[in-house]
């Protein structure tokens, strides 16, 4: 009988460990428009996300996320922003506080079959993930003092 206890205490805490993670992969699967990229300062910034184009072309793109393979496309929109391309990623969800909830999110961009080029990838907080929507909050330094991108996402379809 202490045994089975034990044997099912172990089991309850393994399953624990890591449900969160996979809830979250199998939430952020499917369609997502990025539909709009606000700051923590007010006034107009030029931002390039993630070494690619402005916000203006990253506002509507649509993302989509595979979450059995961690890896994605995005699409920009705009003219001016070699919106025909699509961009391939791969990404990872690292748990930072169990208490919160919070995550890291890691996106690496890479060439259509999921290598990447340059090996370099961009880490957002995963802050805030629902069946309809998500945000990434990305903190850089401006004029050395703290300034975060924040990315709002509604979900399209799966």
């Amino acid at each position: 009988m202490k045994n089975n206890f034990l044997l099912l205490l172990l089991s309850f805490v393994l399953v624990s460990c890591g449900s969160t993670k996979s809830v979250s992969k199998r939430v952020m699967k499917g369609y997502w428009t990025l539909d709009a990229i606000t700051y923590s300062e007010s006034g107009k910034f030029n931002v390039t996300l993630f070494s690619d184009a402005s916000t203006d072309c990253f506002t509507n793109s649509t993302w989509r996320f595979i979450p059995n393979n961690n890896t994605g496309i995005y699409t920009l929109t705009g003219s001016d922003c070699n919106a025909s391309e699509d961009r391939h990623f791969v990404f990872t969800i690292d748990e930072v506080d169990k208490e919160s909830g919070l995550y890291d999110f890691l996106l690496k961009p890479t060439n259509s079959k999921h290598k990447s080029e340059t090996n370099h990838g961009f880490r957002v907080k995963l802050a805030q993930l629902s069946e309809t929507s998500m945000q990434w909050q990305q903190s850089v330094s401006l004029e050395g003092k703290p300034f975060t991108i924040y990315m709002n996402f509604s979900k399209i379809n799966e």
